[in-house]
């Protein structure tokens, strides 16, 4: 599964959108330099998501929507189509 795709699953199965996610991380004092495991905690006590996809969350709270290139385009399993993440929502994502 894409990195994206891991984002959009958060997003279906909780009705937020990564966006809104780092804003609530935000509330909470997430962000930058916060330990993974406080906002898996997080994720799973409050929203129920695994740890696969609160890592993809914690990705985009501590360190934004930018991907490292190796996983760009490679056609692997989890093989993301560019480099930026999509945080606004799979309806309004260009990219489709």
């Amino acid at each position: 599964m894409s990195f994206q795709s891991y984002l959009d699953n958060i997003e279906d199965k909780t009705g937020l959108t990564p966006r809104q996610f780092i804003d609530l991380a935000t509330e909470k004092g997430f962000g930058p330099g916060t330990k993974a495991g406080e906002i898996v905690t997080w994720l799973a006590e409050d929203y129920g998501l695994g740890r696969g996809h609160a890592m993809a969350l914690v990705h985009v709270i501590t360190k934004g929507p930018q991907i490292s290139a190796k996983h760009v385009g490679t056609g692997a399993a989890h093989s993301d189509p560019s480099d930026t993440l999509w945080l606004d929502g799979r309806a309004t994502n260009p990219a489709g």
